[in-house]
């Protein structure tokens, strides 16, 4: 299963791609803090997208991953 949720990875998926909510959540709010309203800010696209490799899992189910593909990882969870 590929998901979009780094959630999902940190409780056994394989791997994530899609956008840092974290990252995300600051960002918006960060402009709530400085004064902005919510219901004002324009609806927006993610600007920061994270690729998420859980290693335990592929181990667990016998995956062996490229060497260059835990290289390409924004994060690798053991």
């Amino acid at each position: 299963m590929i998901t979009a949720w780094r959630e999902f990875v940190t409780n056994g998926a394989l791997p994530s791609y899609g956008p840092g909510l974290v990252f995300e959540a600051k960002r918006v709010a960060g402009r709530v803090l400085k004064g902005a309203k919510a219901a004002d800010l324009p609806i927006e696209q993610p600007v920061k997208f994270e690729f998420i490799i859980n290693l335990k899992t592929a181990r667990s189910i016998g995956l062996t991953l490229d060497r260059g593909v835990p290289l390409r990882a924004d994060d690798l969870i053991e």
